[in-house]
């Protein structure tokens, strides 16, 4: 995203000095480091931290970047007054004193949500130092994809004593020193970019180790300075989280759009919006009495067997007008069943799984003999044929038999087969049963039945009334949905 880009961008600028201005009148850095020692010495000789012991001087090689005259490179642990690991805990139910873990260290912020407990009975072994103070930096130390975050510790009265444990580390800087410019140097790229390389151990069990924190060179601006860069990124990085939201909304509704946009042509297209009606197509009404003759030939001649009629369609029924060389017709008045049968022999065995129902696309089937066919595999299926899957929440996974299978393809008893031997009219039928009409009805708590896996019963969907064009116009919105949802395809962003 452009956001987490300028992020970086800002963020790498202002610790190389390119963020601010640098002014004659700034304090040198140096009295800044002098007056740091100073402090040390003094906290020392009042017994309040320990002595440090010296860190190697900076070597030439060691500098990853220029920076400005007036700033110096020092070590972060020559201008901290504590930098240590936490304490491995031993946790009560007394919710007392909170122990900082990982959790508790998000680039979203610090809470003591997820913080355990320490037993109160061993808080007398951990010194005063160990407590956590406001203005801490915390930094995760271990476990790929956490080590390196780093975050402010906020202090809450309800709990005086906060503890880290020994997954986090705790950087105090010297009171002289801007401890949100340390965090901002800390959540930079050239600190985050190399964490990586910055850690030991294997790849879950990466450690970000003290020595490694305590010598990280870090460039040192005039106090003054500091607090103008912490302005600066305060206000900057303000605006890029504005622009991040912004652009994470944008993503979803680039994601959602392409599925929007789909169900919307689909909806268009069975209401007759999509294409325009012409008076040299056939009357609907002459199509549907040659279904009809044809249904009544296949039964004459024992492929198919004879179906119960099927109610009236009522006003109530209709949800949309349709044009009015179209005809609301039942499902049931226009398809065929092909019937169900054991498997005698090897077969292709279409399942759920076999649908890719992103494209609504068949993938590969497996092939079986009789003697592993599941009990579900029953249903007999032809090139051409529709598949519709009947369980919820895979209504989805349907698809037109597009090739001719061997062995010979049983379909699970999950798929209700719907064809009319008529490749244009299953195409549109096709169409019909992806579109919003078609699911709303599929989904409809009176239809789908069921608790685990509700489920629409061939009974109901044969019950589904469907609008009808006339066969010319079936081909037409075939034809220009094929192409819109093609092109609509392409728009989607995995």
């Amino acid at each position: 995203m452009l956001a987490d880009k300028l992020r970086k961008s800002v963020l790498q600028s202002a610790i190389q000095g390119k963020l601010t201005e640098q002014l004659a009148t700034d304090d040198k850095v140096e009295d800044l480091l002098q007056a740091i020692e100073e402090e040390k010495e003094l906290l020392i000789k009042e017994k309040k931290i320990k002595k440090q012991k010296p860190l190697p001087e900076i070597t030439e090689d060691e500098i990853p970047f220029a920076i400005p005259e007036n700033w110096k490179w020092v070590r972060l642990d020559d201008i901290c007054v504590y930098l240590q690991r936490g304490k491995s805990p031993i946790y009560s139910d007394i919710k007392k004193y909170p122990v900082v873990s990982q959790k508790c260290n998000q680039w979203s912020g610090f809470t003591l949500e997820p913080a355990k407990y320490l037993a109160p009975e061993v808080l007398e072994k951990y010194s005063d130092e160990r407590y956590l103070k406001k203005h801490d930096i915390l930094i995760n130390s271990t476990g790929l994809g956490t080590v390196g975050r780093v975050c402010l510790f906020k202090t809450d009265s309800k709990y005086p004593i906060v503890v880290a444990d020994s997954h986090v580390t705790v950087v105090r800087s010297t009171r002289l020193i801007s401890e949100i410019y340390i965090k901002y140097f800390l959540s930079s790229p050239h600190i985050q970019d190399n964490i990586e390389d910055m850690c030991s151990g294997s790849t879950k069990q990466k450690e970000l180790a003290l020595n490694t924190i305590k010598n990280l060179l870090i460039p040192l601006p005039p106090l003054a300075e500091q607090k103008r860069i912490v302005e600066k990124l305060d206000n900057v990085l303000a605006n890029i989280e504005k622009l991040k939201s912004s652009e994470e909304k944008l993503s979803i509704l680039q994601k959602n759009f392409p599925d929007k946009l789909k169900k919307s042509i689909l909806q268009s297209a069975i209401q007759g919006k999509l294409t325009e009606q012409l008076a040299t197509d056939d009357n609907v009404e002459d199509l549907l009495q040659a279904i009809k003759e044809e249904k009544e030939r296949l039964i004459k001649e024992k492929k198919i067997k004879k179906q119960k009629s099927l109610p009236e369609i009522t006003e109530d029924e209709i949800p949309f007008a349709i044009p009015e060389n179209w005809k609301w017709v039942r499902l049931g008045e226009v398809m065929i069943e092909r019937g169900q049968k054991k498997p005698d022999e090897n077969f292709s065995y279409i399942d759920i799984g076999s649908i890719d129902n992103k494209k609504n696309k068949l993938g590969e089937c497996k092939i079986l003999s009789p003697e592993k066919a599941p009990s579900r595999a029953r249903k007999l299926v032809n090139i051409g044929d529709i598949i519709y899957s009947t369980v919820r929440p895979y209504l989805l996974n349907t698809c037109i038999i597009d090739r001719i299978i061997n062995p010979k393809p049983i379909v699970s008893t999950g798929f209700a087969v719907i064809t009319t031997n008529n490749i244009d009219i299953n195409k549109y039928i096709f169409k019909v049963l992806l579109s919003p009409m078609f699911n709303d009805y599929a989904n409809d708590r009176e239809n789908a039945k069921g608790v685990a896996y509700p489920a629409i019963n061939d009974t109901k969907l044969k019950m589904a009334i469907i609008p009808l064009p006339p066969l010319a116009e079936q081909k037409r919105i075939v034809e220009k949905l094929d192409k819109l949802l093609a092109d609509i395809e392409e728009l989607k962003i995995e």
